[in-house]
């Protein structure tokens, strides 16, 4: 499994000539309850989204239309991982920082989150992130 816990999941797909149909259960598809969900779309091309790190929070990120990239850094090491399919997407556990970027025109990238928004969970700095990975060894 590549970088950790982090790894794409494939999701269930339904053939149908009136057009395919894919699902996420949580604690089925996902390893966790899902609380919240959100999207980010029309980010102008260049754009970079993310720049932090969750303490407890679980995500799954799926491109449910165009393609971009999710880097993930888990203090030691970094992977790229690209979605660009709407029937698979990527887990990300806590302490994990993300980039998003090289979105496509007209991408739409959907999260699954383990809770509700809480600003308390981020860590936006990037030094910050490392210190508390640090202490945690």
């Amino acid at each position: 499994m590549p970088h950790g816990a982090c790894r794409i999941i494939d999701l269930p797909r339904v053939y149908e000539a009136r057009g395919n149909l894919s699902f996420v259960e949580g604690q089925v598809h996902v390893p966790f309850d899902i609380k919240r969900v959100y999207y980010l779309y029309d980010v102008p091309g260049g754009s970079e989204r993310g720049a932090h790190a969750h303490r407890t929070l679980h995500q799954f990120m799926i491109a449910m239309s165009g393609s971009f990239d999710v880097i993930l850094d888990d203090g030691e090491r970094e992977h790229r991982f690209h979605l660009n399919r709407s029937y698979y997407g990527l887990y990300i556990p806590p302490m994990h920082w993300r980039l998003l970027n090289n979105f496509s025109s007209g991408s739409v990238c959907m999260v699954l989150a383990s809770e509700r928004y809480d600003a308390a969970d981020y860590y936006r700095d990037y030094e910050e992130f490392r210190r508390a990975l640090q202490a945690r060894t």
